[in-house]
């Protein structure tokens, strides 16, 4: 056990630790994306509810949610461990130095970056996932006609002191599957309703794009996987998909929502 904490504790260890859960990280960011991808349905926000509750009942989900956690919270604490780390170490001052060329505007400047992503994610927690567990949210009630699935009624339930049950059924009588589900849509249209918090949200997203630019490829180096063969693929993915393609669609939602209302 002792020489398993003195591994973890090491200089490799601790990057090693930032890797892998900088690299879990982002593959839960694809995971998220789809789920956040209904939130552009034009069906008063059903899908959406749904996923939600999905990823807050289904054990699996749960199970992964509790190492998100874990992850987020051991990434923000080796990250600044690390940084501190190599300020300390950096007893010798060069009288020229020109960080430009040796290294990107991303990598000099994670420690920034991070620290704005962290705040972003307390702020984003908040107003979405701590109202969903906590806040007492109202129910609404989408009712589909079996003959016509795309015709949705949306119904707002009121609250009346006693909260109300996430149910999926089929009225026979009128022909219709219901559903009734917590609204965190409403929570969302309301938050993206606001233009300084979609300034706040779009500003965060291009961060996490630079922030994403250098972590991703720099999370497979660490593990060892910067072979030439490799190398290629991991820096188009690293470049497109997760530094332009994923948080310009993250951007897209509030942007798209604010001016939808």
């Amino acid at each position: 056990m002792g020489s398993l904490s003195k591994a973890f504790s090491s200089t490799l260890g601790r990057k090693l630790i930032m890797g892998l859960t900088g690299l879990f990280l982002s593959l839960f960011l694809v995971i998220h994306l789809i789920g956040n991808l209904q939130l552009f349905k034009d069906d008063g926000g059903k899908a959406f509810n749904e996923y939600s509750y999905f990823m807050t009942h289904f054990l699996p989900i749960k199970i992964v949610s509790y190492i998100l956690y874990i992850s987020i919270i051991l990434h923000a604490v080796y990250a600044l461990i690390i940084t501190a780390r190599n300020k300390k170490a950096r007893t010798i001052q060069y009288a020229q130095y020109n960080g430009a060329a040796n290294s990107t505007w991303s990598s000099r400047n994670m420690g920034i970056l991070g620290t704005v992503i962290l705040l972003f994610l307390v702020i984003h927690m908040k107003t979405f996932w701590a109202e969903y567990h906590w806040g007492g949210l109202p129910y609404v009630q989408y009712e589909m006609s079996l003959e016509n699935p795309n015709v949705v009624t949306v119904t707002q339930l009121p609250f009346e002191g006693k909260e109300l049950v996430h149910a999926e059924y089929v009225n026979v009588q009128n022909k219709t599957e219901v559903v009734v589900a917590k609204d965190l849509y409403f929570v969302v249209k309301d938050a993206f309703s606001n233009v300084w918090y979609v300034i706040l949200y779009v500003f965060s997203m291009i961060v996490l794009g630079f922030h994403l630019y250098h972590g991703f490829q720099s999370g497979f180096q660490t593990l060892g996987f910067d072979h030439v063969k490799y190398k290629p693929i991991i820096d188009f993915a690293g470049l497109w998909v997760f530094s332009i393609i994923i948080p310009a669609i993250f951007a897209a939602m509030p942007i798209y929502m604010y001016f939808a209302q």
